[in-house]
């Protein structure tokens, strides 16, 4: 008697798909609060998305360029306000 279903789809695909759904979101909250946290974080999710294969690779490409605009957003405000965070 099995006590659970049997696995249909690999857990490995699924974690890949939230990977880049979750680098799409910190990217893009990383532009308004804490870029620079969240920005590597959403540039090394998207690259784990990408590397497993994700069907969502439009998302994660997404996260990455984010991501990315977060460190550029942050090296820009710190030129400016010679300070290592920004706000509003």
């Amino acid at each position: 008697m099995h006590l659970t279903a049997p696995a249909t789809r690999s857990t490995g695909l699924r974690d890949a798909d939230g990977a880049a759904v979750a680098s799409f979101v910190l990217g893009l909250l990383g532009l308004l609060v804490l870029n620079v946290v969240l920005g590597p974080i959403a540039i090394g999710l998207a690259a784990v998305a990408l590397w497993h294969g994700t069907h969502r690779r439009g998302r994660a490409l997404l996260g990455l360029g984010l991501g990315i605009a977060d460190l550029l957003v942050l090296v820009a405000f710190m030129q400016v306000d010679h300070t290592v965070s920004w706000g509003f």
